[in-house]
């Protein structure tokens, strides 16, 4: 496959904060506005200078209709640089920089900024469909005579709110929740509880851990209108024992489901955002990349075990390079559920699923040293437009960190998707 080079120039992304079933503090451009601007002060050329912007967002607001053009304008590009909106679910960030990377490729565009970005708690409340039925008929309703009927019909239950996310966060097609798709994934590869637990205990440890050693230093502070400070991701724990995480109920099977808010990702508000530059453009500008995306894919499944797209897309991805599994030096897959990281590892190592669904046998076990490093969405969070940009992110300064080279971010869908994206460290001469 011929695939021109795209470096990666730099990157920062917003500290992750925890919805706590009320707006958070910063709308999705206000975040991504602040992360964006720490990112281009810190380059030898002006906002201006960028050719276009690509931001993933699976949950925009009302008044951000196309955000990646009102982030763009925010962020002092002009009015002449160009900026549009991807959104692909959970991979919409690494939509964003897929998008990014074609224009480059093509000789179109030379530097792009691209990534993502969503405030799930400001996702909207909306009135249930009796309501709305029933609003419409009131407007449409021009004498008092034609409005007091409709009165006696209003009931109680029409002011019941239908939380948005909620629906969001089910699949229309197939009827079943993110959560339920993984309560599949439980039993197709008969994982237990315990497993489920230890894995998102292991999620916050490793989280804690990096962030003592000061290893993510790609996160830009956040101020919002009252003048308070955001640091870090604010959903790391450290009392996120297995013992804890054991006493937590079944959220989508109740009783007797496995699938809980401990071993699940958390609904976030985050921004993650990367500068592209094509070849001739590192090169004219003398600009020093960072990394390059060597590979792209995409790939899709039965919606009902989405969780396993990762696997799918990766393993093309591994076998056009020629490369096994524990070829990459690190990988990043998102922690939508402990369950669908489990799964994937599990569906790798299985002789009967990799003939049936990839063709071929089965790949091994994935060295869980290289998986995660520095802990995942359960700890961190998941603003769903996001994710798929900070994974690439993260994995580029862990490889950075650790004087290694190469890496595989994944991502699973919902709807029955999975994306990759196969990257590699710069040398010091480019």
């Amino acid at each position: 496959m011929a695939f021109e080079p795209v470096y990666i120039i730099d990157g920062a992304r917003s500290p992750f904060l925890k919805a706590r079933n009320a707006p958070g503090p910063f709308s999705a451009s206000d975040l991504a506005v602040q992360t964006g601007r720490e990112l281009l002060l810190r380059q030898p050329f002006a906002p201006t200078e960028l050719d276009e912007v690509v931001i993933g967002c699976a949950a925009p607001s009302a008044d951000e209709t196309n955000i990646g053009r009102v982030i763009a304008l925010r962020l002092g590009c002009g009015e002449h640089v160009p900026g549009w909106t991807v959104m692909r679910n959970c991979a919409s960030g690494m939509q964003a920089l897929d998008s990014a990377a074609m224009g480059l490729q093509t000789g179109r565009h030379g530097l792009v900024l691209a990534g993502g970005v969503d405030a799930l708690s400001r996702a909207p409340l909306l009135f249930p469909d009796e309501m709305v039925h029933w609003l419409a008929q009131w407007n449409q309703a021009k004498r008092w005579s034609q409005r007091l009927p409709l009165l006696r019909r209003l009931r109680p239950a029409y002011f019941k709110p239908v939380i948005g996310l909620l629906k969001g966060l089910s699949d229309p097609v197939i009827g079943l929740s993110m959560g339920q798709t993984a309560e599949n994934l439980v039993h197709r590869f008969g994982l237990t509880r315990e497993q489920l637990d230890a894995y998102a205990a292991q999620s916050h440890a490793r989280a804690l851990a990096a962030r003592a050693r000061g290893a993510f230093e790609e996160i830009v502070p956040l101020v919002d209108a009252k003048g308070a400070l955001y640091a870090e991701d604010d959903g790391v724990r450290a009392d996120s024992t297995p013992e804890k995480l054991a006493r937590l109920k079944p959220v989508f099977d109740k009783p007797y489901g496995n699938i809980t808010a401990g071993n699940s990702s958390q609904v976030t508000d985050g921004a993650a955002l990367l500068l592209l530059a094509s070849e001739r453009a590192v090169r004219e500008r003398g600009l020093r990349p960072i990394a390059r995306i060597v590979d792209a894919q995409w790939a899709a499944l039965d919606p009902a075990f989405m969780g396993l797209g990762p696997v799918h897309a990766a393993s093309a991805i591994l076998a056009r390079h020629g490369l096994e599994l524990n070829d990459p030096d690190l990988w990043e897959i998102n922690e939508a559920f402990a369950a669908q990281v489990l799964g994937c590892l599990a569906a790798w190592r299985d002789e009967t699923w990799c003939r049936e669904h990839l063709g071929r046998g089965a790949l091994g076990d994935l060295d869980m040293d290289r998986l995660n490093v520095d802990g995942g969405a359960i700890a961190q969070g998941h603003p769903v437009g996001a994710s798929g940009a900070r994974i690439v992110l993260h994995l580029v300064r862990a490889l950075q960190a650790r004087g290694l080279h190469r890496g595989m971010a994944a991502i699973c869908i919902g709807g029955g998707q999975g994306g990759a994206m196969l990257v590699e460290l710069c040398t010091q001469e480019g």
